[in-house]
């Protein structure tokens, strides 16, 4: 990844996306719906024991967004035992490969930190009957 990646953070809640403070080569318009497409593109993949998609459960910790279209995301599951463990990041990459425009994509298992329920949003606390 570029020194200037742009980064889509989900710390608090999936829905706080915030734009980078890092300066892009990609123009703001074009910046905004790739990162639009890639967040759908996520929103395909679910787990396998859950019917919330990886993004409303919160899963999805970071997206970098390279000058040259590079997406470098860090994700975690819902616990480290998780039978997916070594298929999700590669249903991950095929998912955000799939969004036109986009280069490489690498996709790093992290449990820092540790995923919990404060993570989800208010949809899938719905979904899930946990509201």
């Amino acid at each position: 990844m570029s020194e200037n990646a742009d980064t889509v953070g989900t710390d608090e809640k999936p829905h706080a996306v915030e734009a980078a403070k890092q300066v892009s080569a990609i123009p703001a318009e074009e910046l905004e719906q790739l990162t639009d497409d890639i967040i759908a593109a996520m929103k395909t993949v679910y787990d396998p024991e859950i019917p919330v998609d990886i993004y409303e459960l919160g899963l999805i910790y970071k997206v970098d967004i390279s000058d040259d279209r590079d997406v470098l995301i860090d994700m975690t599951l819902t616990a480290p035992g998780c039978p997916v463990a070594g298929t999700m990041p590669i249903m991950v990459e095929d998912a955000v490969r799939t969004v036109e425009g986009v280069g490489d994509v690498r996709v790093n298992m992290t449990f820092d930190p540790p995923w919990d329920p404060s993570r989800m949003s208010d949809e899938a606390r719905v979904a899930l009957n946990m509201y």
